[in-house]
């Protein structure tokens, strides 16, 4: 194992240590829950919309914190769901008058962990809710899952209702923004790589030199089926049939394009997927509204990545063109 690691059981805490110090006017640290919050929240009359998960996935969860995306955030370790009291904590430390909508990822850990955590703040009076994602359409369940897994279509999520919260939605209408974005949002992932969590030291699976594997997980889980490497056009023509014929999408439809990285493909590459995937849309009568093309819901080092298709409407148009800042960028 190379990476920038001291001590593996340490390497959450201090690269969240590092976000918020290179944040200080935006972000609050609480290192006891790994729990990431906006310093101007909460808000008695704004929803609060939270997340958490494993680390592993950066930027998701703790570095989608900020104005008009997540208002705070807990982890767990590298691939693992965040402890029940970190979920609690978070709750109670955004708790407002309007509510707290909690964003999950459809993995077991995550639900059991915020499931038992909103009861518990339920019991204190607390008004909370949770919303489950599930946009990849590689598999129905896996290794971490029962039902379809929450991966790149998050990050829609997340931008969608961040906006809504900001303009004094109500805690029913942010609910109703994520269920729009999640029924209309679809994604599918490639691997080329395994990657390296710091405290195993050793590769999560075994990928040949002349391997793929289609339709993987962000936690490596098995996807479609092993392949062999093919050209760049080749692996998107196929993300891009399974992704936009699941809803389907149709000729005449305004939508978001991302291109996500996995962690370890250059940008340039990302790219050369992004002009494959945008001519595929084109070419079946679709607009390309918005386009994404970058790193959003990684798996540490892996080298690969996942294309997402959003269904536009007016009203998810303007949630996501409404401003929004977070610790490494400008949505």
């Amino acid at each position: 194992m190379k990476k920038f690691v001291n001590d593996p059981a340490k390497f959450v805490p201090e690269f969240m240590e590092g976000v918020a110090l290179a944040n200080p006017e935006l972000l609050d640290y609480v290192p006891e829950f790994q729990l990431i919050k906006r310093k101007d929240r909460p808000v008695a009359d704004k929803v609060s919309v939270i997340q958490g998960s494993g680390s592993g996935h950066e930027p998701a969860h703790v570095m989608a914190v900020g104005p008009g995306m997540l208002d705070g955030a807990c982890q767990g370790a590298v691939f693992a769901a965040p402890p029940v009291d970190a979920c609690y904590e978070t709750i109670k430390a955004l708790a407002t008058d309007a509510g707290v909508l909690v964003l999950i990822n459809n993995y077991q850990g995550d639900k059991m962990a915020w499931e038992t955590a909103i009861e518990l703040a339920e019991a204190e009076d607390i008004k909370v809710k949770a919303f489950f994602i599930n946009d990849d359409v590689a598999v129905q369940d896996s290794l971490y899952t029962v039902g379809r897994r929450g991966v790149a279509g998050n990050f829609f999520v997340i931008k969608a209702c961040g906006a809504a919260a900001a303009e004094g939605k109500s805690l029913e209408e942010v609910i109703a923004v994520a269920e729009k974005v999640n029924n209309n949002v679809r994604t599918m992932g490639v691997a080329l790589t395994s990657c390296i969590p710091p405290a195993k030291g050793t590769t999560i699976f075994e990928l040949a030199d002349d391997e793929i594997e289609v339709g993987v997980g962000i936690h490596g889980e098995p996807g479609r089926r092993r392949d062999k490497i093919k050209a760049a056009d080749a692996i998107v023509d196929e993300l891009f049939e399974a992704v936009s014929t699941d809803l389907p999408f149709a000729s005449g439809d305004r939508v978001a394009l991302m291109v996500n990285g996995l962690g370890g493909t250059p940008i340039s590459e990302l790219y050369v997927l992004y002009a494959r995937a945008h001519k595929l849309a084109t070419d079946a009568g679709m607009t390309v509204a918005r386009n994404y093309v970058g790193e959003y819901c990684t798996s540490l080092e892996m080298a690969g990545a996942s294309l997402t298709l959003l269904k536009l409407d007016s009203e998810l148009e303007g949630l996501l063109a409404a401003p929004a800042e977070i610790a490494i960028r400008t949505f």
